[in-house]
C-alpha cells in the first residue's frame, strides 16, 4: 500500500469537497473531511469495484448511510474513475446535476442507494447483504464462485441514533450476515452539540451484544484502515463487522475541526487557509495532482483485470449452468412471466373469504411462478399470511430460505427491503398490518422515490379489525399512503381483484405498490369474469356493474365496500353504474378516453364509498357529489357493528343517492 500516495488523495479529496461546498454555499464538510482516508483506502485499496461496469453482479457494494456527506461519495466516485466528472464535482447540489446535496440512485454511477434520512442507509446495506448471501447461496457452484462480494457502509452517530438503523443491526447480527462490514465514523459530535450530550454508549459494548466483531480504530491511520478492512473482509465466521473509527470532524480546517460547527458547511469561509494547510496550490481550486490521476489510472488497470478474471469465470459458470444462468438473467432483468394471471388459479364461485386470506393462495402461486420472488414478515406470518409455504425460511444456517422473519421491527424491515430492492436480484415484499404503515413510512418514501419495485402487504385495513378499537383501526392510513409520489396503492375488493394486485404488483418494476388487504370476508363479484376483475385491476378502476338504462347514476368503491355499492345499486335500480376504483394511481395514468368511459364527465351524480377518511374522493365525484366515509377515529366493537354504526353500509348508500 502506497501511504504516500493515498495521504496525498485523501488531502486533495478534502480539496475537493471544500472547494464544492464553497462553490454553492451549501453543503456538509465534516465528513469528507474526517473520514478522507478511510475513502481513499476504500477506493484506492479494499475495494472491489470497476467504475465502467458500475453495476457488476460480484462487486462491493458502498453504501454512505451519512448521505449529508455526499461530497464524501462523489469525490471519491471521480477520483476513482467512474463517470463523475471534474465538472460534475463543480456542479454540486445544482440544479440537474448528477451530483445532488444526498446521494441518489439512479443518479450518480457507483451511488448504490439513495441516502440522506439518517440510519436508513445502514438497513439498505444490510437488505445488499441478505441478497448477496441468498445470490451465494443459490447461484455459486463446487466449480465456480460467481457471488462473493462485500457490502460495506460508512454511518456516524446520527445514522446510529435513529431507531431504524438499530433494528437493522440487531437483524443482521442475529442472522449471521458476515458479509457486511459497518464503518462508524465515530467523531463524538453531532450536527448541534458534543454527542456527549445526547449518547453515552459504548459502541464496542452494544455491537458486540448484538452478535457482531467490533475493532476501534484511529480513523486517520491508513495502515489501521486497511488491516482493519482487510480482516472484516476476509472472517467469514458468521458474524457481522463493525470497525469503530476515531476520527476529527473537519479535519484540515482547525477553526472548527473536532467541533458542532465542523458539520456543516461553516468551514468553508477558512478554506484559503485550511487548502494551505493541506498542502493544495493556492487559487488551484478543484486540484487533483497528476499523481493522484496516476495512481488511480494505474489501480483501474488492476480493477479491470479482476473484473475480466470473474467475466471468464461467470462465463464457464454460464456454459456449465444454462438453467441457472437463465434465472439470474431473468432476474437480473426483472423478468415476470407474461402468463402470470394463468399461473394464478381462479378462485370458486361461492368463495367468501377476507382478502389477506386470498394473498396467501396468490402469493405462494406467484412464487412458484417466480423463483426469484421472496417475502416477510414484521413478526405476522400468521395474520397476513403471506409465507411461503414449503419454501424455507432465511437464517444464518439457510441463505436459500424464502421466508425472512424480520421481528417487530417494521422500519428496519422497510429499509432492508430497500436494499434487497437496489440489489436488484431478488423481488421482495414486506408484510404487517396497515395501521403501522406509519413506522415504515420513511422507507417506503425512499422506495418511490428511488423507484425500487417493493411490495408492501397490508392487512387489517379498515375498521372491520373491529375489537382491537381505534388504535388498531386505520382510517387515515391508505389514503396518507396515496399521496406519496409514485407509490401504487391497491385495495382489491374481491379474491380476484386480489390475484390481480399481485400481478400488477409484479409487472411494476419502477416503483413500489402497497396492497391493502382486509381482515373481513368479502364475496366474489360473479358477474364478471376472472379476468375482467384482474384486468380491471391493472387499469387501476373499472365497471363491475354496468347500468342497463340511461346512466343517472355512478357509485365508486373500493375494497370491502364494492360489495355495497353493488347491493345499492340493485336497490336504487337500472339507471346506476358501479365502478370498483381499487388503485386510484393506476386509474389516474390511464388514458383520457378510458377514463372518460368509466367517469363520463356528463354524469354528475356520484357517490364514492370507502372506509376511511373522504378528503381525496371528491377528485371523482366532484363538487356535486357525495362521498361516504370516516372522518373520525374508530370504536372498539365487533367489525359489522362498527361499519354500521360509522354509516358504511348499503342503507347509507341508498340514502345519499336517493
Amino acid at each position: 500500500m502506497n501511504t504516500t500516495l493515498l495521504s496525498q488523495a485523501a488531502n486533495e479529496a478534502r480539496g475537493l469537497a471544500m472547494d464544492a461546498v464553497h462553490a454553492c454555499s451549501s453543503g456538509h464538510l465534516g465528513l469528507p473531511l474526517g473520514c478522507a482516508e478511510i475513502g481513499a483506502v476504500l477506493f484506492g485499496e479494499s475495494l472491489r469495484y470497476y467504475p465502467d461496469a458500475p453495476k457488476w453482479l460480484n462487486r462491493d457494494r458502498f453504501i454512505l448511510s451519512a448521505g449529508h456527506g455526499s461530497m464524501f461519495l462523489y469525490s471519491w466516485l471521480h477520483l476513482a474513475g467512474y463517470a463523475v466528472s471534474l465538472d460534475d464535482v463543480k456542479s454540486f447540489r445544482k440544479l440537474h446535476s448528477i451530483t445532488p446535496g444526498h446521494p441518489e440512485f439512479h443518479e450518480t454511477p457507483g451511488v448504490e442507494a439513495t441516502t440522506g434520512p439518517l440510519g436508513q442507509g445502514v438497513g439498505n446495506a444490510v437488505g445488499y447483504a441478505l441478497s448477496a448471501k441468498r445470490a451465494a447461496a443459490k447461484f455459486n457452484t463446487a466449480d465456480h464462485v460467481i457471488f462473493d462480494q462485500h457490502i460495506v457502509s460508512l454511518l456516524g452517530d446520527g445514522c446510529l441514533q435513529e431507531g431504524v438503523a438499530k433494528e437493522a443491526i440487531a437483524f443482521a447480527g442475529h442472522n449471521g450476515l458476515d458479509n457486511l462490514v459497518l464503518i462508524y465514523d465515530s467523531n463524538d459530535v453531532t450536527l448541534d452539540a458534543m454527542a456527549k450530550v445526547t449518547q453515552s454508549e459504548n459502541a464496542e459494548q452494544y455491537f458486540t451484544s448484538q452478535g457482531f466483531d467490533a475493532v476501534t480504530i484511529d480513523g486517520h491511520d491508513l495502515a489501521a484502515i486497511a488491516a482493519a478492512v482487510a480482516k472484516a473482509k476476509a472472517d467469514d465466521n458468521g458474524r457481522p463487522k463493525v470497525i469503530i473509527a476515531k476520527t476529527t470532524i473537519g479535519k484540515g480546517i482547525p477553526e472548527v475541526a473536532g467541533t458542532a460547527k465542523g458539520h456543516g458547511e461553516g468551514g468553508a469561509k477558512f478554506i484559503d487557509s485550511a487548502r494551505a494547510g493541506l498542502g493544495l496550490p493556492a487559487g488551484d481550486h478543484f486540484h487533483v495532482s497528476p499523481e493522484t490521476r496516476a495512481f488511480f489510472a494505474s489501480k483501474k488497470s488492476e480493477l479491470k483485470a479482476a473484473f475480466d478474471a470473474w467475466q471468464a469465470t461467470y462465463d464457464a459458470w454460464s456454459a456449465a449452468n444454462p438453467a441457472l444462468a437463465a434465472e439470474l438473467t431473468s432476474s437480473v432483468g426483472q423478468s415476470v412471466p407474461v402468463d402470470l394471471s394463468e399461473k394464478i388459479p381462479a378462485f370458486a364461485t361461492d368463495y367468501k373469504d377476507a382478502t389477506r386470506s386470498a394473498g396467501s393462495t396468490v402469493i405462494n402461486a406467484v412464487a412458484k411462478a417466480m423463483p426469484q420472488v421472496i417475502t416477510g414478515s414484521a413478526d405476522l406470518f400468521g395474520s397476513t399470511k403471506n409465507y411461503l409455504a414449503g419454501m424455507g425460511d432465511f437464517s444464518a444456517t439457510d441463505a436459500l430460505g424464502r421466508n425472512i422473519w424480520f421481528g417487530i421491527r417494521e422500519h428496519a424491515m422497510g429499509a432492508i427491503c430497500n436494499g434487497i430492492a437496489y440489489d436488484g436480484l431478488f423481488r421482495i415484499s414486506g408484510a404487517t398490518f396497515l395501521v403501522f404503515a406509519d413506522y415504515l413510512r420513511g422507507s417506503i418514501r425512499l422506495a418511490a422515490l428511488a423507484n425500487l419495485p417493493v411490495t408492501y402487504i397490508f392487512t387489517h385495513d379498515s375498521v372491520g379489525v373491529g375489537e382491537d378499537g381505534p388504535t388498531h383501526q386505520p382510517v387515515e392510513t391508505v389514503s396518507g399512503l396515496r399521496v406519496i409520489p409514485n407509490l401504487d396503492v391497491i385495495r382489491p375488493g374481491d379474491a380476484e381483484e386480489t390475484a390481480g394486485a399481485f400481478i400488477a404488483a409484479m409487472h411494476r418494476t419502477d416503483g413500489p405498490t402497497a396492497l391493502i388487504l382486509s381482515r373481513q370476508a368479502i364475496p366474489l363479484m360473479n358477474d364478471l369474469g376472472v379476468e375482467e376483475r384482474r384486468d380491471g385491476v391493472l387499469r387501476g378502476a373499472y365497471i363491475v356493474k354496468k347500468e342497463t338504462a340511461a346512466l343517472e347514476t355512478i357509485l365508486i368503491a373500493t375494497g370491502s365496500e364494492v360489495q355495497y355499492a353493488i347491493a345499492a345499486a340493485a336497490e336504487l335500480g337500472a339507471g346506476v353504474r358501479v365502478v370498483s376504483m381499487p388503485c386510484t394511481e393506476r386509474f389516474d395514468r390511464q388514458s383520457a378516453e378510458y377514463r372518460e368511459s368509466i367517469l363520463p364527465a356528463a354524469c354528475i351524480k356520484r357517490i364514492a364509498i370507502e372506509a376511511g377518511v373522504t378528503d381525496l374522493w371528491w377528485k371523482y365525484v366532484g363538487s356535486a357529489g357525495k362521498v361516504i366515509g370516516i372522518d373520525r377515529f374508530g370504536m372498539s366493537a365487533p367489525g359489522n357493528i362498527v361499519f354500521k354504526e360509522l354509516g358504511i353500509t348499503t342503507e347509507a348508500l341508498v340514502a345519499a343517492a336517493k
